[in-house]
């Protein structure tokens, strides 16, 4: 079945809705209640030299169940299914975490193979588990039961820790990392919700006229957790027309949560926009621009701004937008520090809505090694609903992405509310967009106005009755009635800057570039605040 990248991605958003102990098969096999297949030999590095065996031969898709039956679970009946806890991998241990699977069904076709590794020595021994529809909960008469082989698993997530005694995270109920679509996976953050998720990789994200590539995950290693630790390790092959890749994840169960990925990617065609280290994420509207939508709420969105931390040590905001149609905006860097998509607005009041928005999570990508020359890429989609996710990031080689090629990648992935490292300068906190002008003169229809409200504790050095200096650029048109002051009945360390942006009255296709950093006496007081100004 072939889907477009918006029907895809409608799924996924929709059903988001070391001890060296060793297991004989009769042990495995009471872990969860299951046959298992036969031992083998695995370490990662045969996982890579089967990636790259893959990425020279022919690209064949996974053998998929009766298509009718698939066809036959659709939400309704996806949804009465559940997988028995009591048959979770390592529900009796070792480790506090257990793995519980996902089902097959109509929006998740991929058979997704399922192993458990004796130890997590180097070269170990790795055993498959089986599927069988009695892992399950689900009505005699869900056609789930008709799912004949090759029948597999769609995807798995991490349970709560068993241990933590926590009666509001019983682990049966609750889990913090989940891998289910294609490359897709995300976690929870400080705040115990989920919002946006990261992929394996993306291929040809809005590449005119090339249809976006959507490879599996297909093969996942599961390693025992060590006792008393709060760390899991897996493995994943992935495959697709396009490209083959071994994946090692490392995930940490903090208050937040940080994975520390490394992959090794095996090129089979060449790909016109190679995306690494990819997040994707949903922005409909918010206060800047509420016009856009026709919503009681205020403000809907998974993330309201693109963080970055360039090569060469400035920190940069870049504010998300709704398109009316497709923007690609192009970062270019060396050695780049990290970037993320993250969430600022952080108060019920300003989403009024019972999902919490204030509480998903941001994610930031930490560059592990050097990642060379190439461009963080921010892609914004037009929509017009919740449901899409419509915003994706990543970073993206600056050498062509040919056949042939192989590239290897280590970085980090946190998950929680705000930026993981303390940044000494102020930060963007608002942008708001209005007519331009002054009460009781006639507006002038080129003047757009502006406000960025800054917060940080850096202000505390500015002297008494000082202003800082806002450095402002733009692409085009001129400036006009700059303010900059302490926002009123505030805090000291709250400033904004208020200014009208004069455009010439032409008509104007492209997105105007702006930007704004805070100065004091030549030194920097903020991050850059850049925004693409769609005129409208």
């Amino acid at each position: 079945m072939s889907i477009s990248r918006r029907q895809f991605l409608s799924m996924m958003s929709v059903f988001a809705a070391s001890t060296g102990i060793s297991f004989s098969q009769n042990t495995l096999a009471s872990v969860i209640n299951q046959n298992t297949g036969k031992s083998f030999d695995f370490s990662y590095a045969k996982l890579i030299e089967q990636a790259k065996v893959l990425a020279h031969s022919a690209y064949e898709a996974p053998h998929r169940p009766d298509s009718k039956v698939l066809d036959e679970i659709d939400w309704e009946h996806h949804g009465q299914i559940q997988f028995d806890t009591d048959h979770a991998l390592f529900a009796n241990g070792p480790g506090e975490f257990s793995i519980s699977f996902f089902h097959q069904g109509r929006f998740f076709r991929v058979p997704v193979r399922m192993f458990v590794l004796n130890s997590d020595e180097e070269t170990t021994q790795a055993q498959e588990i089986i599927y069988h529809s009695d892992l399950f909960k689900m009505p005699e008469n869900n056609p789930a039961h008709r799912l004949g082989p090759p029948a597999a698993f769609a995807g798995f997530r991490i349970q709560e820790s068993r241990l933590a005694g926590n009666p509001h995270l019983n682990w049966r109920d609750n889990d913090w990392a989940a891998f289910l679509g294609a490359s897709y996976f995300r976690a929870i953050g400080d705040e115990y919700q989920y919002g946006l998720s990261a992929r394996g990789v993306a291929i040809n994200v809005v590449v005119d006229g090339v249809t976006e590539e959507f490879p599996d995950f297909t093969h996942f290693y599961f390693v025992p957790p060590k006792e008393g630790s709060n760390r899991m390790v897996i493995y994943a092959l992935l495959d697709g027309p396009s490209i083959a890749g071994a994946y090692r994840f490392t995930l940490t169960r903090h208050h937040e949560v940080v994975m520390e990925i490394e992959h090794h990617l095996f090129l089979r065609q060449d790909v016109q926009r190679l995306g690494l280290a990819p997040i994707t994420s949903m922005y409909w509207f918010s206060e800047k621009d509420k016009k856009t939508a026709e919503d009681w709420r205020p403000a809907v969105h998974d993330s309201d701004g693109l963080m970055m931390w360039t090569g060469k040590d400035e920190h940069l905001w870049r504010p998300l937008n709704n398109p009316t149609g497709i923007q690609v905006s192009s970062f270019n860097d060396s050695h780049p520090k990290g970037y993320g998509l993250m969430q600022r607005e952080r108060h019920f009041s300003e989403y009024q809505d019972a999902v919490h928005y204030e509480k998903r999570p941001s994610l930031w990508v930490e560059p592990l090694g050097n990642w060379h020359q190439g461009s963080v890429e921010l892609v914004e989609l037009h929509t017009s609903e919740e449901l899409y996710d419509n915003m994706v990031v990543m970073w993206v080689p600056q050498e062509k992405a040919l056949r042939g090629q192989s590239y290897h990648l280590h970085y980090r992935l946190y998950w929680q509310a705000n930026y993981p490292f303390p940044l000494p300068l102020a930060q963007v906190y608002r942008t708001s967009i209005g007519r331009g002008g002054e009460p009781g003169v006639k507006r002038p229809p080129e003047a757009h106005k502006f406000m960025v409200e800054f917060h940080g504790d850096i202000f505390n050095i500015l002297p008494q009755h000082t202003d800082p200096f806002a450095d402002l650029w733009t692409s085009k048109g001129r400036f006009d009635l700059i303010y900059v002051e302490r926002v009123p009945n505030a805090e000291p360390h709250q400033w904004r800057v208020i200014f009208d942006l004069i455009l010439p009255q032409e008509k104007i296709i492209n997105p105007v570039e702006l930007r704004l950093t805070l100065k004091f006496q030549g030194s920097v007081l903020s991050e850059t605040w850049m925004y693409q100004y769609l005129v409208s």
